[in-house]
């Protein structure tokens, strides 16, 4: 039997003297996140007990208590063999704290508590949300005020002082033995603590480099210094030295002819002085309108130095085009947390989708008890919710990310009697949101974004005699509808069994309440392009599966890119694809496909391209597309491009420079990454290509791979960019680090920051890449 070793008691002085430099180091991260004397702050500090409420039998009391590096919350767990990291989470994995009963868990369980004392912490990832109750209104209130302060603190702080922060708390948790000292062994800790692997003999040297006093140990100035070793940016340091004069200043002058030869900006006079005001520290610098190494570090690490232009992170595109001119993000059964089979439905779900800037929505209705209608994945065993809960959430987070119109798409499968409950469900809940009637008269063509504003508009089944939704109401009670029915084209034996023993009708009674609700979103069966002498109704629209779709783009991809530009289309993954995975959505907006539904829940490539192609236009969810797609007389077709107004081809040249601060993917201590690049273009066929850098091995904190790469681009308003950042594993599947994805007419030339995100599209605090990027008309 192995023996465990005992650490040695420490005395009461000890303990004393651990907890005032606990104290000192929690101060001073309180200052650096400017929450100095913090009441909120203070009190997370010093923790308490906590409700933790997982159903209507299991509510228990935990303490849970912010870390003295203000970062992390420590969670009692009553749990036997449980690690310590896992009762830890980090801030930056929070993305919402709300208050009262907001969440579903909180609907149910805790209905028996005053709101005030009620809140839930909703977490970033898939991870479950953290339903607390506090014993008074004002603990609810200090944790929830604590926590909002310290979320947006950390998000309002530079790179600098994110990668200070972060450097730090590394230190600290390297400091084993809490001396405020470094041995040469909590040195080497340390830099693995960061993913660097440096041979005993580099740590030896950096060590004795800075250990000035001589004394085997750092403290103080010297662990400084090592700071400063380890954070050095040489590659920006020969640039800065290309620019600045002797004395280490770049004037404006100089600051003007770098963006101007360099950064391809236009408004590089009136940006520099601004640049110098905002990001230089140095306030001699400052004064004599210059620039020094840091502020030019802090400048090129911010939103101006972002690949990312920063000026489509508002809202720049033309909004008043035909609803029919726009991509529009949209969600596949968007009540789903995981799997198509089994997996949770949940009002979340819809609350994420929304969040992240989804304006197209889907439910999937049924018959449920006492009247009142539930939302599942029809013939599954998926988990079901109420209708109501449904339409409250939209009304609740419709429109906090974007103003602009969210649709509802129903697959309706209910009675006539509970297709008027919902119905009167909508009316009631969404009262003026809820469009009912056409905007303006206007009866010949969609109605804009910009007129839309604010209003959820519902796309379904529309009664025949009321063949133009836009002409008002008919005295008609209920009739029989073709019935559109996507569960049941799951290919799964169990579905198809269920299907079977239910006996699938062709027609569904439709109820005139819930008809009514359908303005201009009709959905129809596809019977073929229009006969130009006989064209459809603007308001009539498909869905497609993803198969059928791609066919259609693939064999008649001009007539799908006309059929695009007057009516609304949808595509919906395949049937086989019960995991949740996506299909690639770029071909079918190649076509001008708007509605491309994907599962949100579910990342991976397919995802990382959809959000990079809506980040565009301020996050707004609605993209303009361009002029080729929009254009009646149009001869484009993506699959047989030919010459035509569809843009300069480009040429991008385009530099990997160098790495910094990429995060463990294996979180093992003795774990280092061995990462490397992939950057992809994503656009129509002949643009479409990959290229790879060399891997850099046992180094996470500051790869250097200065590789050049160049790419044709053929139709550069399609084209998307995307940057991979992998652990390469000689025997196995690389392990995914991070990435960013973005169109390639949001790209800013010249040497920029990329700044890394999760595999479920959410930011690392400090994870970015260095790049050079350089773009040219093709001869």
């Amino acid at each position: 039997m192995q023996c465990i070793r005992r650490q040695p008691k420490r005395s009461v002085s000890q303990e004393n003297l651990l907890l005032e430099q606990s104290r000192r180091v929690a101060a001073l991260n309180g200052i650096r996140l400017g929450l100095k004397d913090d009441k909120d702050l203070k009190f997370l500090l010093k923790g308490s007990q906590l409700l933790k409420v997982k159903s209507s039998s299991w509510r228990k009391e935990r303490f849970y208590k912010l870390q003295e590096d203000c970062k992390t919350i420590w969670q009692e767990s009553k749990k036997m063999l449980r690690s310590p990291e896992s009762q830890i989470f980090s801030i930056e994995d929070i993305r919402d704290v709300r208050s009262g009963h907001k969440t579903e868990g909180m609907e149910k369980y805790a209905k028996d508590v005053p709101e005030y004392r009620c809140f839930s912490i909703i977490f970033k990832d898939q991870r479950k949300n953290l339903d607390l109750i506090a014993s008074s209104e004002d603990d609810a209130n200090h944790w929830i005020s604590g926590l909002g302060k310290i979320i947006a603190h950390s998000n309002s702080m530079n790179q600098k002082q994110k990668l200070q922060h972060w450097i730090h708390t590394c230190l600290r948790k390297a400091d084993k033995n809490k001396d405020n000292k470094m041995s040469l062994k909590e040195l080497k800790d340390f830099l693995k603590e960061v993913n660097i692997e440096v041979d005993d003999y580099h740590a030896k040297k950096i060590f004795q480099h800075c250990d000035k006093s001589k004394t085997e140990a750092l403290e103080d100035d010297e662990i400084e210094e090592f700071y400063k070793i380890l954070t050095e940016r040489k590659e920006i340091d020969n640039i800065f030295q290309m620019y600045s004069d002797t004395e280490g200043f770049m004037s404006c002058q100089n600051l003007v002819r770098f963006l101007y030869e360099m950064q391809q900006e236009e408004d590089a006079v009136v940006a520099a002085p601004a640049l110098i005001q905002r990001y230089e520290p140095n306030e001699r610098a400052k004064r004599g309108n210059a620039m020094t190494k840091d502020g030019f570090l802090m400048y090129l690490l911010s939103d101006e130095g972002n690949i990312f232009n920063s000026s489509h992170r508002k809202v720049y595109q033309d909004m008043t085009q035909p609803l029919s001119h726009y991509l529009v993000s949209s969600s596949h059964n968007t009540y789903l947390m995981e799997d198509q089979i089994t997996g949770p439905s949940s009002t979340e779900a819809y609350i994420r989708a929304l969040t992240k800037g989804c304006r197209c929505v889907e439910l999937d209705c049924w018959d449920g008890p006492n009247s009142e209608p539930v939302i599942y994945h029809g013939y599954t065993l998926t988990s079901k919710i109420l209708f109501s809960d449904v339409i409250k959430a939209i009304k609740n987070y419709a429109f906090k990310t974007s103003p602009y119109p969210v649709i509802i798409s129903l697959e309706n499968h209910c009675s006539v009697d509970q297709q008027k409950v919902m119905a009167q469900h909508m009316t009631t809940i969404l009262q003026d949101m809820l469009l009912v009637a056409p905007v303006d008269g206007n009866k010949s063509q969609f109605p804009s974004p910009e007129q839309l504003k604010g209003k959820i508009l519902v796309k379904g089944k529309k009664l025949s005699r009321q063949e133009d939704p836009t002409n008002g109401n008919n005295n008609l009670e209920a009739e029989d509808v073709s019935d559109e029915d996507e569960a049941a084209e799951i290919e799964d034996e169990s579905v198809k069994t269920e299907v079977q023993q239910k006996g699938k009708s062709d027609t569904l009674k439709l109820a005139k309440e819930l008809s009514d609700t359908v303005v201009y979103c009709k959905s129809v069966h596809f019977e073929g392009f229009d006969d130009p002498s006989h064209p459809r109704a603007f308001y009539e629209m498909s869905s497609f599966s993803e198969s059928k779709a791609l066919k259609l783009a693939q064999e008649s991809g001009n007539s799908f890119i006309h059929h695009n530009i007057r009516h609304l289309s949808r595509i919906y993954p395949a049937g086989w694809r019960t995991d949740s995975s996506n299909y690639n959505p770029v071909d079918l907006w190649n076509v001008g496909c708007q509605i491309v539904a994907l599962n949100f829940q579910s990342a991976g490539t397919e995802m990382d391209v959809y959000q990079g192609r809506f980040q565009d236009n301020g996050f707004s969810g609605y993209v303009l597309k361009p002029e080729f797609l929009r254009d009646e007389q149009t001869k484009f077709n993506p699959k047989s491009i030919t010459e035509g107004t569809w843009g300069t081809k480009k040429k991008l040249l385009l530099k990997i420079i160098s790495g910094q601060q990429l995060p463990k993917v294996n979180k093992s201590k003795n774990s280092i990454v061995d990462p490397k690049v992939t950057i992809e273009i994503h656009g129509v066929q002949q643009d479409n290509n990959k290229k790879q850098t060399k891997v850099i091995e046992n180094n996470g904190f500051n790869p250097k791979w200065d590789e050049e790469f160049t790419f044709d681009i053929e139709i550069p308003a399609l084209a998307l960019v995307r940057f991979v950042v992998e652990d390469f594993d000689m025997s196995t599947k690389n392990d995914f680090i991070g990435q960013y994805t973005l169109p390639f007419t949001s790209l800013k030339q010249g040497y920029r920051h990329i700044h890394l995100l999760t595999k479920n599209g959410d930011p690392y605090s400090s994870s970015t890449l260095f790049v050079y990027i350089n773009i040219q008309d093709c001869d």
